[in-house]
Parts: C-alpha cells; sequence; structure tokens
C-alpha cells in the first residue's frame, strides 16, 4: 500500500485514507498484529504466569499484589444509590424529583457525581413523560377530528 498523504488512491483506499466503497475494512473480531504474538507467546503459560505473579505478591512484591488486586477485585465504576424519591406521573412532579437530589447533594446524603447521574434520569425520565402526554393530546385532537 503506498503512502496515504501521497493523494494516490491505493488498494481500496480513498486519498485521504478512509475505506473506498466496497471495501468494509477489517472483519468484525480481527484482533491486531501484536495482540495476535502476545497471545501465542501466552499460549500454555497463561496460569504459571498468573502462579507466579500470585507467588510475588505473597512474597512482598507491591507491584505484582496490586496487579493481583486490580484483577481479583476491580474498583467499582458504579454503585447502586439508596435514595427516596417521589413518585414522577408529570414534569412537574420531575422538577420536584430533581429539587430533591439538589437538595440531597447540597446535604451530603449524595455525591455531586452520584446526584448528576440521578439527575440524568430523572431528565430521561421527564422526557418520556413529557412525549407520552404529547401523544395522548395528539391522540384526542385526532379522535375528534
Amino acid at each position: 500500500m503506498s503512502n496515504r498523504k501521497s493523494g494516490r488512491k491505493s488498494e481500496g483506499r480513498n486519498p485521504d485514507g478512509t475505506f473506498a466503497p466496497g471495501n468494509p475494512g477489517k472483519p468484525k473480531g480481527t484482533r491486531h498484529k501484536a495482540t495476535r504474538a502476545v497471545e501465542h507467546l501466552m499460549d500454555g503459560s497463561a496460569e504459571a504466569i498468573t502462579q507466579k505473579a500470585v507467588d510475588m505478591a505473597l512474597e512482598g512484591d507491591t507491584t505484582a499484589l496490586r496487579l493481583c488486586m486490580e484483577r481479583i477485585a476491580p474498583l467499582r465504576k458504579d454503585a447502586p444509590v439508596n435514595f427516596d424519591l417521589p413518585t414522577m406521573s408529570n414534569a412537574q412532579e420531575a422538577a420536584t424529583a430533581a429539587s430533591s437530589i439538589l437538595r440531597a447533594v447540597s446535604e451530603e446524603q449524595l455525591t455531586p457525581l452520584e446526584g448528576a447521574s440521578v439527575m440524568g434520569l430523572i431528565e430521561n425520565y421527564r422526557r418520556v413523560l413529557e412525549t407520552t402526554e404529547i401523544e395522548d393530546r395528539l391522540a384526542a385532537l385526532e379522535a375528534k377530528q
């Protein structure tokens, strides 16, 4: 394949380097050469290497210990939030719920990140409520005609 920046069309690519029509690129699931090479090297040795890392961790190697702990008990990226929300059946009640979230964040019952996550859920639910209300109104108007 020629240089992508040359401006010439090359094997299935446009001059800007993007795929030309009819060239789907690599098939889904195709692994990079380096990944395949590492997998080939590790083939049959993964258990022994893992055991060695555990042994080193037990001997006090802090890097091996950190590596093992990251794999055994990784940090949680998300956790359930236990918080009472008022029932929401319209946009006004969603606004009330949003207000209670802000209050909970200001009173340190929720972290700002947790509050933002719950607020996003409330906003999405509010949109669903509004869309449903619009559909109901539209159906009522159409029924009158």
